[in-house]
């Protein structure tokens, strides 16, 4: 029987929701809805819109994330039950690292589940009715338990370093289920392309120097159009570089996700810039995931290995939260800045908007949003929230990119949100 998404005729849409776990990405969810965090190429909404091309797509996330994330992207439909009511939709769980090919076999009534988590429902015109907005995620759950159960493919994401975990095998995915064609570029013949040639991909419209080292053997390799590489790069698959980045003397490792317009120099190893960063000097960054405008200064290098092999715990919001995982990097929230030398031990937290000023030592590994380090030790910046704003549309605009009022207001929102948990690392800091 054919899937309701391959019916030809038949209305699609697909609409994406967070549930209860979503405080569980913090910080790096503070400023985007999970559906957005980047794991392979994209995050799941880009991934399955581009695989489906549905008719009409939409989302539901938190009140306060609404006003930007509309202006990004004026044709979603945003927190509404009555569009839901228009065409059978495919609701999908923003946590949910789905194996494309099984969502064109699915029908109406069907939910899909992982280890007793529901990542996703077709839902039918007339049961929009039965949910509730206030409590969206819930009203789905319990429409759900009434349906056809479906054991669901793919992974699911509880907190920041499961993406980092599952970036290499995703970019593997989204590499083979993504259309291109064989690249076209010619390339130089001091530039070395190591493995199978159907394992690389590179936009015509990058420029790949002499000196450079693409090696696929252990993954595939896509350079996006607009890319820049510089002599004396090495990428090893599997690898994404996003549109419009320049890597500079970089040595990128298996499993790195680099998003469009970043800036990216020194040792990279499978970690994940969400886009529009900046890691343009030498030092290490292993097992992490940078947010958006963030500014890692000179030689600022993170510890992803604890020196007795065990699991890495990571202070996500303060509290100390055990990965099982014993790779571990940082996790940096957007618009935070370090300076050079900033030194992050394994497994750190750091807020929205933070200014890190080094100390010589480690750096702590819970830095709250909108906090100063300044020799070691947290405070509030003395300064105000003011002129980190001021800063924010500065560095935006040497992109071309605009800070507009609505991004004041949600920055503004996220202040307030992460007072208590600010107030309680102030409490607790040791004295210089």
């Amino acid at each position: 029987m054919r899937g309701v998404l391959q019916e030809k005729g038949l209305g699609m849409q697909v609409a994406y929701f967070e549930d209860g776990r979503a405080d569980q990405f913090r910080p790096l969810s503070w400023m985007r809805p999970v559906y957005e965090l980047v794991c392979g190429q994209s995050g799941l909404r880009e991934r399955v819109n581009r695989y489906l091309a549905p008719s009409e797509w939409g989302g539901f996330l938190r009140p306060w994330l609404t006003e930007v994330y509309q202006a990004e992207h004026p044709s979603a439909h945003l927190n509404s039950l009555t569009w839901l009511s228009a065409e059978p939709t495919l609701l999908m769980n923003g946590r949910w690292l789905p194996e494309l090919e099984q969502l064109k076999s699915l029908h109406p009534g069907d939910g899909l589940w992982i280890d007793g988590t529901l990542v996703a429902l077709v839902l039918a015109p007339e049961q929009a009715a039965q949910l509730d907005l206030d409590d969206f995620a819930a009203s789905v759950l319990r429409l759900a338990r009434m349906q056809r159960e479906v054991v669901a493919r793919g992974s699911l994401v509880n907190y920041p370093w499961d993406l980092v975990h599952h970036n290499g095998s995703q970019l593997e995915q989204d590499f083979h289920t993504r259309p291109h064609g064989p690249s076209k570029v010619t390339l130089g013949s001091q530039v070395a392309v190591l493995g199978k040639d159907e394992d690389v991909y590179i936009d015509p419209a990058a420029q790949i120097d002499p000196f450079v080292v693409i090696d696929a053997r252990s993954g595939p390799v896509w350079i996006a159009e607009g890319v820049k590489v510089q002599p004396f790069t090495r990428i090893e698959g599997p690898a994404f570089v996003g549109s419009d980045s320049q890597l500079f003397r970089a040595h990128v490792k298996s499993g790195t996700t680099i998003g469009p317009s970043c800036r990216v120099g020194g040792e990279i190893e499978e970690s994940i810039f969400h886009g529009c960063s900046n890691k343009y000097h030498d030092g290490f960054l292993g097992h992490s995931y940078i947010c958006p405008w963030v500014n890692l200064g000179a030689l600022s290098t993170n510890s992803d290995l604890k020196n007795d092999y065990t699991a890495v715990s990571v202070p996500l919001w303060g509290e100390s939260i055990s990965s099982g995982s014993t790779k571990v990097g940082c996790f940096i929230a957007d618009h935070s800045k370090t300076a050079l030398c900033s030194l992050f031990n394994t497994g750190s937290a750091v807020g929205v908007m933070s200014m890190i000023l080094p100390g010589g030592r480690l750096l702590p590994k819970h830095i709250p949003s909108f906090s100063r380090i300044w020799h070691g030790v947290i405070e509030e910046n003395p300064e105000g929230l003011g002129p980190s704003l001021e800063l924010a549309g500065t560095v935006m605009a040497r992109r071309q990119r605009e800070f507009t009022p609505a991004m004041d207001r949600l920055l503004r929102t996220v202040y307030e949100l992460t007072a208590e948990e600010r107030q309680r690392a102030i409490a607790r800091r040791p004295h210089a």
